[in-house]
């Protein structure tokens, strides 16, 4: 039975970053659901094929694929499509994951969802690893990546969890508030090392 660890952190916390330390220098397996999620809306897809049967075909874009901007703007002027959507795309999300996590072939495997606390996903994983940023940060890098504005940022991170409650819940914890320079980064790789060894250790535990 391969360990899994769940990574998840707010907006802006750096989660990409850390998950690809893991896997670029200890070759562990990454499964991230913000990639499932849009993997099973692909052109041909049964849940791209459902919402067109659902909404229309405005929800497709000139090539076949989804309209996201349609989408958001649809689901956020009605909450009950919202849920709908959620209704859809969840389980074949979870099957999606559930099949790639029996895939894995490293020592253990690295989970990362997003919205993991607020989704209630600790039952699924062995161990939980928080990335864990200021709020002001947040902000700050989400305004620059995403080009929004500093009101429309706090909105997001209001919809999700609160630092302190992503906290309560972590096994581990890495700290990425400083700007990513190369001392930060060696910082955060001696970071993933320590726990990459613990969790070696604890993997060989419930093999």
């Amino acid at each position: 039975m391969t360990m899994i660890v769940g990574l998840t952190g707010g907006i802006g916390s750096g989660k990409t970053t850390i998950a690809n330390l893991f896997a670029q220098h200890f070759k562990i397996d990454i499964v991230d659901a913000d990639v499932v999620a849009r993997e099973v809306v692909e052109p041909n897809s049964v849940g791209l094929k459902a919402i067109v049967e659902h909404f229309g075909v405005e929800m497709l874009t000139q090539d076949g694929q989804l309209n996201r901007a349609q989408l958001r703007e649809r689901i956020f002027a009605h909450p009950h499509d919202k849920q709908w959507i959620n209704d859809l795309l969840h389980p074949l999300i979870r099957q999606r994951i559930d099949q790639q996590l029996q895939s894995v072939q490293s020592a253990y495997a690295l989970l990362v969802v997003p919205l993991l606390i607020e989704n209630d996903w600790q039952k699924n994983i062995d161990r939980l690893l928080v990335i864990d940023v200021e709020p002001h940060t947040q902000i700050m890098r989400t305004c620059q990546r995403d080009g929004v504005t500093e009101q429309q940022a706090r909105s997001i991170l209001a919809s999700q969890a609160s630092r302190e409650q992503r906290l309560s819940y972590a096994d581990d914890v890495i700290n990425n508030d400083a700007p990513l320079d190369e001392q930060a980064k060696q910082k955060l790789l001696s970071q993933v090392t320590v726990l990459h060894k613990k969790y070696l250790a604890l993997s060989e535990q419930i093999r």
